[in-house]
């Protein structure tokens, strides 16, 4: 049976779609499986940004297969860890948890480099070209982590 990981932003367009393409890239997928969500649901259907697709890209990954879903209560009984991008998906994540069982489940993702901090992975959405590499850079180094401990 595989591990089940679940990569949460906000419009599951840009930085969650680069943690699934990210940890995807360093995991055996015969044992894991990595998917990607949003908490709203503006975007189902739609590709990554072009910008999340170039960085990724540039970095030798093709997230082109992804396609942006909604982040359900549903999804707590599908996936075994569910890391977030920022304090804002955290909080509204943990809303739709039923138990203390699903909501250990959650974690913010940059608590894999700096715990208890509650860092936020940056929405690069507003901003240049340039924010897209550094979130990548920084969930890059996260999924290291969260494959060397998994």
């Amino acid at each position: 049976m595989k591990t089940k990981i679940l990569m949460v932003c906000l419009g599951n367009i840009c930085r969650s779609p680069l943690a699934e393409g990210i940890l995807k890239s360093k995991l055996d997928l015969s044992k894991y499986q990595v998917d990607s969500a949003g908490t709203g649901g503006w975007h189902v259907g739609d590709l990554p940004d072009p910008r999340s697709i170039a960085v990724a890209k540039k970095n030798g990954l093709d997230i082109t297969d992804q396609r942006g879903k909604q982040f359900s209560p549903y999804d707590f009984e599908i996936y075994d860890h569910i890391f977030v991008m920022d304090n804002s998906n955290y909080k509204d994540v943990l809303k739709l948890a039923k138990t203390d069982e699903e909501r250990a489940k959650v974690q913010r993702i940059l608590d894999e480099l700096f715990p208890n901090e509650n860092v936020d992975v940056p929405d690069p959405y507003y901003g240049g070209d340039r924010g897209f590499d550094d979130v990548y850079n920084m969930l890059d180094q996260a999924c290291e982590k969260i494959a060397a401990r998994l």
